[in-house]
């Protein structure tokens, strides 16, 4: 345990969450934190400047993206999605994908292991 009244689970458990409050838009960058982890998988809040993306790449088991503020560009196996705030889209394990923020926005991230 860290400093007087802070827990390792960075004090998040138990608690009412604004996830969008949880990163910060930093200029021409992509921000993340890391929010829950277990076996099962990962869950992360994403703050994305306007301009910024993650390049190609593949997980090895299911994701979840869920728009919290704004709008993003996902290119799954070379096909184009765009979600906005209050929509998902799930990419499946294995498929390149790659993220670009047209403006900025926020996300959830899930990314969940399979058996």
């Amino acid at each position: 345990m860290g400093a007087e009244g802070e827990k390792e689970d960075g004090g998040l458990k138990g608690k009412a969450l604004v996830l969008a409050s949880l990163v910060e838009y930093q200029a021409g960058a992509v921000v993340s934190r890391e929010i829950m982890r277990s076996k099962a998988g990962t869950v992360s809040v994403f703050a994305f400047d306007a301009g910024a993306g993650l390049s190609e790449h593949t997980a090895p088991f299911d994701a979840l993206v869920q728009v919290l503020e704004g709008a993003v560009e996902i290119v799954i196996g070379g096909e184009s999605v765009v979600a906005e705030r209050g929509e998902s889209v799930i990419m499946p394990p294995g498929v390149p994908h790659l993220l670009r923020a047209p403006q900025r926005f926020k996300m959830l991230l899930t990314l969940a292991r399979g058996e």
